[in-house]
């Protein structure tokens, strides 16, 4: 599964949009207070986590894009 994908499966199970942030592909605005993310980090890697009060915290770090979109998934879903 790629971002878009992921994105697509997001809506369809009727995650809210407030809960997320896909890079490049969903990201709400304005800007929630709290909410999971995927990005890629500069390294290359791909990264999942929370962002809470300002603050980005990593949970994982996967080594391609569809192992991050399924964690993200099942943090989620």
């Amino acid at each position: 599964m790629e971002r878009r994908e992921l994105r697509t499966a997001l809506e369809a199970a009727r995650v809210p949009d407030g809960y997320y942030r896909i890079e490049d592909v969903h990201e709400p605005v304005p800007t929630p207070t709290d909410f999971l993310f995927l990005r890629r980090a500069a390294d290359g890697v791909w990264e999942t986590g929370a962002y809470e009060r300002g603050t980005y915290e990593v949970l994982a770090r996967h080594p391609d894009e569809a192992t991050a979109c399924g964690h993200l998934m099942h943090l989620l879903v």
